[in-house]
């Protein structure tokens, strides 16, 4: 495969930081998910602290961008990728918080497995924009990170259907669909990084 980028692209370093980051935080939601019985707030403020430093990443690209007169790519698809990449560990991180602030003490039918999806795409996420600079099998990561999208929404209707089935307090079933509404705008999320990083090797190749 041809060579996109230098290894040594600033730009490509601070993004593979944040895929770093949005995994360990999509692996400790899930955590979160799958035993909501376990004292949460110390694992929800790990990924608060995750978020921080996302968002620390965030700035620093902004602020490269300010001092590059001269970019690998286009500016516009720097700031689309640090963006996306941004909005998905800021949805965990806002999933993180509703399970904490509404004292979510069982597991929610079909969300565990919801996270398991997106920790998937997050491990794809974090492959592909390290084979970003190589052109390495880039598109075929992006086009899983698509399908495990659509296996998320199947899985977010069976949650929803369950949810309206299965619990009778109005409140309780407004926290919980707020929980499972929160989680699925992450795996959109994820599939929008898709979709900006396959763009972008497009344009490049």
């Amino acid at each position: 495969m041809a060579k996109l980028f230098k290894k040594d692209e600033k730009f490509f370093k601070i993004f593979g930081k944040m895929t770093v980051y949005i995994l360990e935080a999509a692996e400790i939601l899930g955590k979160m998910l799958r035993n909501p019985a376990d004292d949460l707030a110390p694992l929800a403020a790990r990924i608060k602290d995750l978020e921080h430093k996302g968002d620390e990443l965030t700035h620093n690209v902004i602020d490269e961008l300010n001092k590059t007169f001269i970019t690998p790519i286009d500016r516009e698809d720097i700031h689309d990728l640090c963006a996306a990449l941004d909005d998905v560990l800021d949805l965990i991180d806002s999933t993180a918080i509703r399970i904490v602030l509404f004292r979510i003490t069982e597991p929610i039918r079909a969300v565990p497995e919801m996270s398991a999806v997106l920790l998937s795409q997050a491990m794809e996420i974090g492959a592909a924009v390290s084979n970003l600079q190589d052109n390495d099998h880039v598109v075929e990561r992006c086009i899983e990170i698509n399908r495990l999208e659509n296996d998320a929404d199947r899985l977010f209707q069976s949650a929803i259907a369950a949810l309206f089935e299965e619990v009778k307090d109005p409140i309780d079933v407004i926290k919980r669909k707020e929980i499972i509404e929160t989680l699925e705008a992450a795996t959109d999320k994820a599939e929008d990084v898709a979709n900006v990083l396959e763009s972008i090797v497009v344009k490049n190749t």
